[in-house]
């Protein structure tokens, strides 16, 4: 039996409205699966916005008829027109660019329609920001602020970095939560939830983006289901875009919600606050030889010919553009390729503002906004005859989409690429 607020249970009585009752049934529901007793207030939320595929499952044109058979799981349409009055709520990736659809080889019809869809959950209270990367917006939850999102490597980075409080609940729930503001109490919402039981030890120096990202894979790989990781290597190179590199990696590598980092992670001062007194179930240690099988596994072997190569996943922050501006300074990209940097609205506008668009225009390239390739899908994808990246996310994303060769490096050596057209040997990465 779940124990409600009398809120909540007015919210159930259908006092606030139809959507915010059926929302807040769809999550004590789901708090009984799991067994929680009572619910916490959601004051953040991320969301996945537009006419994405998998939509086309419900056999339905019309915005309403498919939001309730879809994210509220209601044979009865119900509009969505409200969120939770005191939850912040943002859209994450879209299946369109913001502006352009048939470079990426999209239809009119489909552009328009998502256009629809973004204007209707804009209408209900969403903030359009279009990205995996809620933070570059100033969405950041603070200490023990409860949130929920759909973006994997968000769910570790509050959790981990911030000490938020977030479950991997998925598309369907954080809508409801969107709207009536709970989600079980349950999980990393808790604090046994969130203790350390499993020991990493990594015997190597990470110093770039792609170092942290391949330790990611690497770890992830190897966590056991429900793993708390506590992490222990030299994190003398730390930064906040290596970490998030790093965290986003594990996610999509593995179930981990959070992990702990001694002396970095916010609840994790040393090793023994992590693991809360408790010993740690299982323990792990990761070499350079690992990292480097596990790059050797996921990036194509020899040279090959070069036609997209995509950077910005996570998207990429202000001074991450400005360091590809400067190393492509005087260069063009090759003839035949498509060189694109993905980031959000806001950054795009102050790359505009400081002149970086310009110059990766001029050099033959672009920056995107509201999506990603992986995003976007084989439509797109299926184009080109090898494709390069700069994160693990986007490159195993992609590679379960089309058998293209698929490469993977820091940043120069993916420009480096679409400079010469080529991927080459001398390209790849390796850990010493």
């Amino acid at each position: 039996m779940i124990k409600l607020t009398p809120e909540e249970e007015q919210t159930l009585s259908g006092r606030y409205g139809i959507l915010r009752q059926k929302a807040l049934e769809n999550i004590v529901s789901y708090a009984e699966v799991l067994g929680a007793r009572e619910l916490c207030k959601v004051t953040k939320a991320t969301v996945f916005c537009g006419r994405h595929e998998y939509l086309d499952a419900c056999g339905k044109d019309d915005f309403d008829e498919v939001f309730s058979r879809a994210q509220l799981g209601s044979d009865e349409t119900v509009k969505f027109d409200s969120l939770y009055p005191s939850c912040h709520v943002q859209s994450c990736v879209g299946p369109c660019e913001d502006k352009k659809n048939r470079e990426f080889r999209q239809s009119d019809a489909l552009f328009t329609v998502n256009r629809h869809y973004l204007d209707r959950a804009k209408e209900a209270g969403v903030t359009i920001v279009g990205t995996c990367s809620p933070y570059l917006n100033g969405w950041i939850p603070i200490p023990g602020e409860h949130f929920v999102t759909t973006e994997s490597g968000m769910t570790i980075l509050g959790n981990s970095l911030w000490g938020a409080c977030c479950n991997s609940d998925g598309i369907e729930a954080a809508f409801w939560s969107a709207i009536c503001g709970r989600t079980p109490l349950w999980g990393k919402h808790t604090r046994e939830g969130r203790r350390g039981n499993v020991r990493v030890r990594v015997d190597a120096s990470p110093k770039s983006p792609v170092d942290w990202d391949i330790m990611g894979k690497t770890i992830g790989d190897r966590l056991p289901v429900n793993a708390v990781p506590v992490i222990t290597v030299d994190f003398s190179q730390v930064s906040f875009n290596n970490l998030r590199q790093f965290v986003t990696a594990i996610a999509v590598s593995s179930n981990c919600e959070m992990c702990h980092i001694p002396g970095v992670t916010y609840d994790a001062r040393s090793e023994a606050e992590a693991f809360a007194g408790k010993i740690p179930s299982y323990s792990i240690d990761i070499s350079v030889d690992d990292m480097n099988r596990t790059y050797e596994k996921i990036c194509t072997p020899k040279s090959g010919k070069v036609g997209l190569v995509s950077l910005g996943c996570p998207h990429y922050d202000i001074y991450q553009i400005k360091k590809a501006v400067d190393y492509l300074k005087g260069r063009k990209v090759a003839p035949g390729v498509n060189f694109q940097i993905w980031t959000t609205y806001p950054i795009k506008a102050v790359a505009e503002a400081n002149g970086y668009l310009d110059a990766i225009r001029e050099a033959g390239g672009d920056i995107y906004t509201g999506t990603c390739p992986t995003t976007i899908g084989r439509v797109f994808l299926e184009q080109f005859e090898g494709l390069v990246f700069d994160s693990v996310k986007q490159s195993g994303s992609v590679r379960s989409s089309v058998s293209a060769p698929n490469y993977i490096g820091d940043m120069e050596r993916c420009l480096d690429a679409a400079v010469s057209g080529v991927w080459k040997e001398d390209y790849r990465w390796k850990m010493s």
